[in-house]
């Protein structure tokens, strides 16, 4: 528990102190927000603004995991590694593609194919090496099945099916977390409550664990203290960092940010068995992705005719003249109520056992 606080409260204080060193750093560098022409026209006062403020909440969540796994001296967890690998990995991608716009000032970074080439590498190195590195019980840190609060008899997978089903999982939440990314604040207050919840979820894994409570309702987790850690040091960052985007925002955290955030969350909720849950805990995130899906696919079907105003679903919203304030405070309630009813499904799976 200790590595826990340590980590969330280091991770949370890199983030208020480096982000205000990074706006700096990056004004002076002139690496401002380029603003879609296409976007509404209440966006063109935000051009200018410093981007890739995601590489402050990528160094404080590894500071703050390391420092905790030191001031405890306790060694990482392979869970924790992998975890932090598909964090940063797509971290890398994202600031690659955010460095490519504003270096040469264009709204266009990586070329869609490039992103999806460089998601599915790391994909394929976090499937690989989490199916494959075995503890002394032989546990690793993902299985075959499918799972929704725990694995799911009957629903195990062959090995390619398995790649295929983490990589779907990890491009679907780190775009679904990119797409969510336009409004001041919302996609990293949102991220913050989902990452709180697996705090929850972790710690409670870790109490019921097969290891060292046997019983019907345990969990077959691997590392879930650990997992824990590395929950509450993303918090912690999520916390630091929204109090400069929130809006009027000093600093957006970019594709640096959004990608590696959204693979932090296929990876917990492949390391949980909390694969299917996660619809739920981060159903804001699902609808904004389905937003678009249904905007595009209406669109080509339909010959030009548009369900929203336009897509992401929060831009909709501001073009039928909602405040920016206003979009973001109310999705951010929508997030929570989505947090709280899957810790409830959580907690009821467990209490009840159906």
């Amino acid at each position: 528990m200790k590595a826990i606080l340590i980590a969330g409260a280091l991770s949370l204080l890199v983030t208020l102190i480096g982000t205000r060193f990074a706006i700096s750093v990056l004004v002076k560098q002139g690496y401002g927000q380029l603003i879609r022409d296409d976007g509404p026209t209440s966006h063109h006062t935000k051009r200018g603004t410093p981007t890739m403020g995601g590489l402050v909440i990528i160094v404080a969540v590894v500071i703050g995991y390391f420092t905790a796994k030191l001031a405890t001296q306790t060694a990482p967890s392979a869970s924790a590694l992998l975890l932090l690998f598909l964090f940063v990995g797509l971290g890398a991608i994202g600031f690659l593609d955010d460095f490519i716009k504003v270096s040469k000032q264009r709204n266009l970074g990586l070329r869609s194919k490039a992103k999806l080439i460089g998601q599915t590498v790391v994909g394929l190195i976090f499937a690989w090496l989490a199916i494959g590195w075995e503890d002394d019980t032989g546990r690793t840190p993902i299985t075959h099945a499918i799972s929704f609060t725990r694995d799911i008899d009957g629903w195990r997978l062959p090995t390619v099916l398995l790649v295929i089903w983490v990589l779907l999982l990890v491009a679907g939440t780190s775009n679904g977390v990119n797409l969510t990314d336009g409004l001041d604040g919302l996609a990293i207050g949102s991220a913050m409550m989902v990452f709180g919840a697996y705090i929850f979820i972790n710690i409670w894994q870790s109490g019921q664990n097969c290891s060292v409570n046997p019983g019907m309702k345990c969990y077959e987790v691997r590392d879930p203290l650990d997992l824990a850690v590395v929950a509450s040091a993303l918090t912690g960052a999520c916390f630091g960092f929204l109090w400069w985007n929130a809006s009027p925002a000093k600093i957006f955290m970019g594709d640096t940010g959004s990608l590696s955030l959204g693979g932090a969350m296929a990876g917990f909720a492949l390391m949980t068995r909390t694969e299917l849950l996660l619809v739920v805990i981060g159903g804001l995130f699902v609808a904004i992705t389905m937003s678009v899906i249904l905007q595009v696919g209406w669109f080509k079907i339909s010959g030009g005719k548009r369900i929203f105003r336009m897509a992401p679903l929060q831009h909709h919203f501001e073009l039928l003249g909602w405040a920016e304030i206003t979009i973001v405070v109310r999705f951010w309630i929508i997030s929570g109520l989505c947090v709280a009813a899957g810790l409830g499904i959580f907690y009821s799976e467990w209490v009840t056992g159906v």
